[in-house]
C-alpha cells in the first residue's frame, strides 16, 4: 500500500482525534480544513498558523470505545505504519512544502505503553536521524509510564491525552475499557509534575512543551456543568493549555450509531464558557447554567452573566481594574490591556475613542459608564 493511501485511510475518520485544529469561532478563530483529509490548518500554542500533517501510526485499535470509528470489531479497512515509514512519509511531505509540522496519534495495539513506545520510536527518528526540528504534537496513549509521558515531553512540542469523558461514571457510558484516573488523569498529574519539578531546558528546544485534552460533548448524557467543572479542574491544577470539545456525532455500525447527534452551537458555547475560566477570571459557580446544569444555547454565556450582573450595575471604565474590565462583553485580553494603557495617557470620555482603540463599543455600550455617565449616543462608523 503506498504512503499516501495509508495517510488517506488513516485520518479519514480522525474528527474526533483534532485536539489541534478545532477552535472556537467568534472568540477564537476557526481554522480551515485543507483538502487532503490527512493535512489540517492548525492555530499553534504561539498563534501561528501551519499547515499539519494529522495521521494515526495505526487504525488498528483493540479498545471497544462505543463512539470511536476505530473501535475493535468494527468493519472498515484499517492501514499500519512503521515508525520510520512514517517519520520519512512525514519528512517527503515537510520537504516538498506540503506540511509544516506534525499531530501523531494511534489506535491502541498491545497495551497502551507498547502503542507509546511506537509513537516515540517516530518521533526520535524524527527529531534525531531525521534532524526535524519542526512542530510536533504527540499523543499520549492510556496506560503510557511515567518515563514514556517524560520522553514525549523531550521530544515534542504539545502533548495531549483525550479525556472524551468529564469523569469516571460517563467515560463508562462511553469508553468501557478505559479507566479515568489511572490511565487518563494520572499522565496529565505527571505532566504538571515534570514541568513543576524538573528544569526547562531538558524539554524539547529548552521548554517544556504545552498540554491538552479533549472531551466528546453529548454523547452519554453529559451535562455542561460536569464538563465544565472538569475543565476548571485542568484549568487551574494542572494547568492545561485547552481543553477541546467534540460535538457527538453517531457513527454506523457503533453502539451509539442511533443516538442524535449534538448540536455544534452547545460545542461553540462550551467553548466560549472555557475561555471565561481560562481567561477572564470566572469561576464555575459565576456561569449562566440552568437547573439541568447547561449553558443556554441562545446567549453566549459573558453576555449572559453581563446582562444579569451589568445592566443595572455599569462598571466605570476609567477607574476598572483589568479583572473588572474583563467582565465586560466585548472587551478582551488585549483590549483590556490596551484601555489600561490608554488610560494612563488620560481619562476616556468617549466611545469614539475606544472604537480608536479597537474596541466593540457596540457590544460594551450597555454595561460601562464614561465618567459615571453613561454613554448618550450610538457612534457612527462611517
Amino acid at each position: 500500500m503506498e504512503a499516501l493511501e495509508k495517510l488517506t485511510l488513516l485520518s479519514s475518520n480522525m474528527g474526533l482525534e483534532t485536539a489541534e485544529d478545532v477552535a472556537c469561532p467568534k472568540l477564537e478563530q476557526p481554522a480551515t480544513t485543507a483538502k487532503e483529509p490527512y493535512l489540517s490548518q492548525a492555530v499553534l500554542p504561539n498563534g501561528k498558523r501551519i499547515t499539519l500533517l494529522k495521521t494515526l501510526l495505526t487504525s488498528a485499535c483493540e479498545r471497544n470505545c462505543f463512539y470511536c470509528p476505530f473501535r475493535a470489531g468494527r468493519d472498515f479497512r484499517r492501514a499500519t505504519f512503521k515508525p520510520e515509514e512514517l517519520a520519512r512519509t512525514f519528512m517527503a511531505l515537510h520537504t516538498a512544502g506540503i506540511a509544516q509540522g506534525t499531530f501523531l496519534s494511534s489506535g491502541i495495539v498491545g497495551g497502551g505503553a507498547r502503542t507509546q513506545e511506537l509513537l516515540l520510536d517516530a518521533a526520535e527518528i524524527l527529531r534525531h536521524k531525521l534532524n526535524y526540528r519542526g512542530y510536533l504534537h504527540l499523543k499520549i496513549m492510556p496506560g503510557a509510564q511515567f518515563a514514556q509521558v517524560e520522553r514525549s515531553m523531550q521530544l515534542a512540542d504539545r502533548v495531549s491525552i483525550n479525556l472524551e469523558a468529564p469523569n469516571d461514571h460517563r467515560l463508562r457510558l462511553l469508553a468501557p475499557r478505559k479507566q479515568f484516573m489511572q490511565e487518563l488523569i494520572q499522565p496529565l498529574r505527571w505532566i504538571d509534575e515534570i514541568r513543576r519539578t524538573q528544569p526547562a531546558y531538558k524539554g524539547w528546544n529548552g521548554r517544556w512543551p504545552s498540554s491538552v485534552t479533549q472531551f466528546v460533548v453529548g454523547g452519554v448524557g453529559d451535562s455542561d456543568v460536569e464538563l465544565l467543572s472538569t475543565t476548571e479542574f485542568l484549568y487551574h491544577q494542572l494547568r492545561l493549555r485547552r481543553a477541546y470539545f467534540s460535538a457527538f456525532h453517531p457513527v454506523p455500525n457503533t453502539p451509539l450509531e442511533n443516538l442524535p447527534g449534538t448540536s455544534p452551537l452547545r460545542e461553540h458555547r462550551l467553548y466560549q464558557a472555557s475561555f471565561l475560566l481560562r481567561d477572564y477570571g470566572f469561576s464555575l459557580e459565576e456561569l449562566p447554567l440552568d437547573i439541568t446544569g447547561n449553558l443556554p444555547l441562545n446567549a453566549d454565556p459573558k453576555l449572559a452573566w453581563a446582562q444579569t450582573h451589568l445592566a443595572e450595575n455599569p462598571i466605570e471604565l476609567n477607574h476598572a481594574g483589568r479583572e473588572d474590565l474583563l467582565r465586560i462583553p466585548g472587551i478582551g485580553p488585549h483590549s483590556a490591556n490596551t484601555i489600561l494603557h490608554a488610560r494612563r495617557q488620560g481619562r476616556l470620555q468617549h466611545l469614539t475613542e475606544l472604537h480608536h482603540l479597537g474596541v466593540n463599543t457596540t457590544r460594551i455600550a450597555p454595561f460601562i459608564l464614561l465618567n459615571g455617565r453613561r454613554p448618550t449616543h450610538q457612534m457612527a462608523f462611517w
